[in-house]
This record gives C-alpha cells, sequence and structure tokens, in this order.
C-alpha cells in the first residue's frame, strides 16, 4: 500500500514576524544597550514623564485634581476645569483636537510618540529592563542575561517587578477615585470594604504583570493599533528613523572599502542587536520600528571607529533618504492645523460662555401627574443642580409661567464647590391651565445663585385636558 502524498511544506524567506523562529516558536529578544547621546536624552524625557505619571494625582488646581476622570461620579477634572454629562459639546470639541493633534503630530513627528513618550516603552526600556540587567546580569557588552542566575536573584527581581506594578495599578486607580479616598482605602481600610476597587488594582497588577515580565516588545508588534495606523498618517516627508542605503550599499567588512566598491555600512548588525522590536533598519520602513533611535546611537558608534561621518541611520524622511527636499507645508498639514485652529476658537468660545453652576430637569418618577385635594394639578420634577465655582454657593428657584405657577413650599438649596444635588420640585398649577393647554403646558423656572448669576429652564407639565369630575378620570 503505497504512502499518501506529503505536502511540502512552504518557508518564508526570511522571519515573517521579528518575535518568531521558523518553527513558529517565540524569539525572546534581549537588546544590547547602546548608551549613546540620543539615549541619555530618552533617558532625561522618560523619568521626567515617570515623575509626571507618579505626581499629576497628587497635585491640585483649583481644589481639583490636576487630572481626574471621576467615573462614579460623572465628572472629568482637567487642569482646574471641571466637566460634567452636561458639557458634552466641550468634551466632544476637546476630544476632536487631541485626535486632530496626534495626526499632526505624527504626519510631522512621525512615531515620536512610540519612542519618547509610550508608557510602554518608557517602562518596559527604562525601568523593567534595567531592573532585569541588574538582577541577572548580561553576556560580555550583549543585553543577553547569563545562563546561570541564582535562584534567589530571580525570586528577588519578580518581587521587584510585582512592587512596582502594584505601584502603577494603584497609581492607575488614583487617576479615577483620587489619591485622598485612594489612601484611605489603602491605610484604613481592609480589601473587602472596597472590594470594586481592590479588584481593579489586583486585575491591573497583573495585567502590567504580564505585559512587562512576558509580553514585552509583543504589545507594540502584535497589540498596539497604532503602528498600523502610520501608513495612514505618514507621508514622504514624516519624520523618520532611516538608514541610507545610497551611502551604506553595498554593504560589507573588510578593509579597502572605496577599492572593493563597498559602501559606509560594515554589516555588523550592531543597529540589529539593540533594536528592541528585532527588526533590521536596513530593510527600510516597518510598523515594527518605534523610533526608539537606538539603532542610531549604535551606528553612530561604528562610523567613529571606521572614520566615517554619522549618519547612515539618522533622523530623517523617506523623501530625505532618496535625496529629494522635504515638504514643509503640505496639504494634509494645513488641512490639520486649520481645523484645530476652528477647533481651539470654538472650546474657547463654549467654555468662556459656561455658567458657574448648571441645571438639568428631569421629569419625575411614576405618574406623570396628581390631582390635589383642592383640585390642583401637581407635576414632580427633580432638578439636578452642579455648583461649577470653586466656593459653596446658595441657590433658589421660582416659578416664572405661567403665572399661576408656584412650589408646594420655597426651595433654596445649598451646595458645595465642585459639588451637585438632585432636588424634587413639586410644581403645582390650577386646573385651567391645562384645559387651554390641551392637557400639556410649557413651564419656566429660574434658578438664581447667590451670586445674582441666573438661569432659566423650560419644562412640559402634564394635566387633565378637562377640569377634574367633568367626564375625566383621575390618573
Amino acid at each position: 500500500m503505497s504512502e499518501p502524498n506529503e505536502l511540502p511544506v512552504l518557508q518564508a524567506e526570511g522571519r515573517v514576524l521579528s518575535t518568531l523562529e521558523s518553527d513558529g516558536s517565540r524569539r525572546w529578544l534581549h537588546p544590547r544597550l547602546s548608551r549613546g547621546p540620543l539615549w541619555r536624552r530618552r533617558r532625561i524625557v522618560a523619568y521626567a514623564l515617570v515623575a509626571v505619571y507618579t505626581l499629576l494625582p497628587f497635585i491640585k488646581i483649583g481644589g481639583r485634581p490636576a487630572i481626574q476622570l471621576d467615573i462614579w461620579n460623572s465628572r472629568f477634572a482637567l487642569f482646574g476645569f471641571e466637566f460634567r454629562p452636561t458639557d458634552l459639546e466641550l468634551l466632544a470639541v476637546f476630544g476632536l483636537m487631541v485626535f486632530l493633534g496626534i495626526f499632526f503630530a505624527t504626519a510631522v513627528l512621525g512615531r515620536v510618540w512610540c519612542g519618547w513618550a509610550c508608557p510602554q516603552t518608557i517602562y518596559l526600556e527604562f525601568v523593567f529592563r534595567p531592573i532585569e540587567r541588574l538582577f541577572t546580569g548580561t553576556t560580555g557588552k550583549g543585553g543577553k542575561p547569563k545562563k546561570e542566575v541564582a535562584g534567589w536573584r530571580i525570586v528577588a527581581m519578580y518581587v521587584t517587578f510585582l512592587l512596582i506594578c502594584w505601584h502603577l495599578a494603584n497609581t492607575f486607580l488614583a487617576y479615577f477615585v483620587g489619591v485622598d479616598a485612594l489612601n484611605e482605602w489603602i491605610w484604613t481600610q481592609p480589601p473587602w470594604k472596597h472590594p470594586g476597587a481592590f479588584a481593579l488594582v489586583a486585575f491591573v497588577t497583573g495585567l502590567m504583570l504580564f505585559d512587562f515580565c512576558y509580553w514585552r516588545e509583543q504589545l507594540c508588534i502584535i497589540g498596539c493599533p497604532y503602528g498600523r495606523f502610520q501608513s495612514v498618517m505618514l507621508d514622504r516627508s514624516s519624520l523618520i528613523v532611516g538608514y541610507d542605503p545610497n551611502r551604506g550599499e553595498p554593504r560589507g567588512r573588510g578593509r579597502d572599502r572605496e577599492a572593493k566598491g563597498l559602501g559606509d555600512c560594515v554589516d555588523c548588525h550592531l543597529c540589529v542587536e539593540v533594536c528592541p522590536t528585532g527588526i533590521d533598519i536596513r530593510d527600510g520602513l516597518q510598523l515594527e520600528c518605534v523610533n526608539c533611535t537606538q539603532c542610531i546611537d549604535a551606528c553612530n558608534t561604528v562610523m567613529q571607529r571606521v572614520g566615517k561621518p554619522e549618519g547612515l541611520i539618522r533622523y530623517s524622511s523617506q523623501a530625505g533618504l532618496d535625496g529629494e527636499p522635504n515638504r514643509l507645508v503640505r496639504p494634509r498639514l494645513v488641512a490639520y492645523s486649520g481645523v484645530i485652529a476652528l477647533l481651539a476658537v470654538l472650546f474657547i468660545v463654549l467654555l468662556s460662555g459656561r455658567q458657574a453652576f448648571d441645571v438639568t430637569l428631569l421629569r419625575g418618577l411614576g405618574r406623570p401627574y396628581a390631582v390635589t385635594e383642592t383640585g390642583a394639578i401637581e407635576n414632580l420634577v427633580r432638578a439636578k443642580l452642579v455648583n461649577r465655582s470653586e466656593e459653596e454657593r446658595v441657590y433658589r428657584i421660582e416659578p416664572v409661567e405661567p403665572m399661576s405657577l408656584r412650589f408646594e413650599s420655597d426651595v433654596e438649596l445649598t451646595i458645595a464647590a465642585g459639588e451637585s444635588v438632585t432636588e424634587p420640585l413639586h410644581l403645582i398649577a390650577p386646573p385651567e391651565e391645562f384645559i387651554e393647554g390641551s392637557g400639556r403646558v410649557e413651564a419656566t423656572l429660574r434658578f438664581i445663585d447667590s451670586t445674582g448669576e441666573t438661569i432659566e429652564r423650560s419644562y412640559t407639565l402634564f394635566g387633565p385636558a378637562r377640569p377634574p369630575g367633568a367626564g375625566g378620570a383621575k390618573p
């Protein structure tokens, strides 16, 4: 009996993914560190951003956190300003400005965010990898850990990683609940008093451990969509980290390079060894490149040794590497900047016109209206008042129209700075108002704060189209 024909296995030319071996197994990357001038600048920026991320929840401006997304109380604090769901227009304009600003920055500076400011890059390359090198050591001048590492060093390393991730998770939670609540939960209350927050911290801690201990550069290569977006946000004049093939090719080793017709690239592969995503920058623009500039520092060091000018790998653009001039003024940049400018003007206008308090009227729960013992029509309204000012204020509420409209009792509210109160209002009107309005009456309420600032809101009152007892049933 003949053996079944075996299908040939197709082999890809070269590596399909920088973190995969040819057999599909994980290729673990241990990039060599090049301590060049760009790396030193990135280190300063990285530690400054780590300090900002850690300290920002503790900074208060006007009595509010510098940044806080309070989901439970539906408010967003941003550098002294507070936004609530009633500020939907402001939040929409601000969000559009942020997104277009990212598009503009990417079109001009390329993936500078990935290499210089992304938390994944900062913490992996300037916190976790240095700690790993400290505990495990490295082989020679490379980045590979030693094969024989004492067990206590491994345990100590992962305990350190756990503490850092726990700190990052608590800092992350502080952006949502505030440092005051977080300190109380950590130092004065057991976890079962706030199980939701404790579960969130535990989950984020575990997620960060998985990311920084195992997933690592694969988040940039596989998980993050930003590298794929660059194809639509970059153009030929956008800043990139690139290899100059006109100067470097043909690459090769040995002396008498000019006589052999070789380029400046000595094919030392140092640019590949230092790359945190494991790519070869000489293959051209790739989505795995995060513009970390490690290959620039490494290549410049080699160029100094062989007596060649620096810049074989450099900050440039696709046009610049092809010998074409860079275009500073481009249709894409003009469009981005124009729309951002219009949105900025609109945001300033909306922000300057925003009052110190806001009012939202909500219909009461249950029946649309009720008939009192005297035959009057009563509507229940819920008035939500938000004090946006930085001081406590007193608010009065009075009916404006119709003239016969009154409250069951006088209403006066005291609201602390930045707080909100929902007050039930019992609006009473004679049945004659509804007969003329076919069961509906447009009412106007006036809200006045202690400084004299006034807001008027309209509200539709419901009632019987005929007076009670005239053939209509009481609701």
